[in-house]
């Protein structure tokens, strides 16, 4: 492949950018297959003019199930002229389109991995989206924030500001009991010694997983108290897991 895809992705106010676990999903995909690529950063505000622009039709709906929902990453692909959103299908688009990469989603296994990302998301208490995503807003750059901030208070928290839903004190310790409790459902997957979600196989579950965690490393800071009992929740798994993928965080 001698074109470069292009991924688009939110930007943020960190060094090198990427903050999105949804984004760093498919990054962590198109750096272990080598494939060559370039990130054009759209902020949240400006994203339904880009797919209106490029001609690009949403590939979710918002709650009424009518209204498009245009999200991020999208990919585009110079070498077919597709544009493809959705992290998954994204995924699932490239280990079709460059077989001769390392494949992410096995032969068969591709019901598994549907079946996974539901169980992950219901494993889930909202723990995270008070501790991490709340926070995570104010990484992103002023426009951003200000759409962010609207959009998630309105949508997600009644009407209630970020600072009054984010939890303090003892309620912050509660909740993050809760994200501990959470990844021990998750770690309970996992067959015994195991390194990887299938034995010894890297595929896209552990990236979805090891997206999840980095994004707590990211917001909170790697020398944070917080990341650094994460370090020693469930024997290191989540440490080591986003170790292992550290080569494959990098943004071009």
């Amino acid at each position: 492949m001698s074109k470069s895809l292009t991924l688009y992705d939110i930007p943020s106010t960190l060094l090198n950018n990427a903050w999105s676990p949804n984004g760093n999903k498919v990054r962590y995909v198109i750096n272990y297959k080598g494939l060559p690529y370039r990130t054009e950063w759209v902020e949240f505000p400006h994203i339904e003019a880009l797919y209106k622009k490029l001609g690009v039709q949403a590939s979710a709906t918002k709650a009424d199930g009518i209204t498009p929902h245009y999200t991020l990453p999208l990919l585009y692909d110079p070498s077919t002229g597709a544009f493809v959103s959705d992290s998954a299908a994204i995924v699932r688009y490239l280990d079709k389109i460059y077989p001769e990469t390392p494949t992410v989603i096995p032969a068969g296994t591709d019901a598994f991995h549907y079946a996974f990302h539901e169980a992950l998301v219901r494993s889930q208490s909202g723990a995270l989206r008070k501790l991490v995503g709340i926070p995570a807003t104010f990484l992103l750059n002023p426009v951003s924030e200000e759409y962010y901030r609207r959009t998630r208070e309105a949508n997600a928290f009644g009407g209630r500001k970020l600072e009054d839903v984010s939890p303090k004190g003892e309620d912050r310790k509660r909740e993050w009991a809760r994200v501990k409790e959470d990844l021990g459902k998750v770690n309970a997957w996992y067959g015994k010694g195991d390194r990887y979600v299938m034995g010894d196989t890297v595929s896209y579950a552990d990236f979805t997983v090891s997206a999840s965690i980095l994004w707590i490393r990211t917001v909170c800071g790697a020398d944070s108290e917080e990341w650094k009992d994460i370090l020693t929740w469930h024997e290191g798994r989540w440490g080591t897991l986003v170790k292992d993928f550290e080569k494959y965080e990098t943004v071009l």
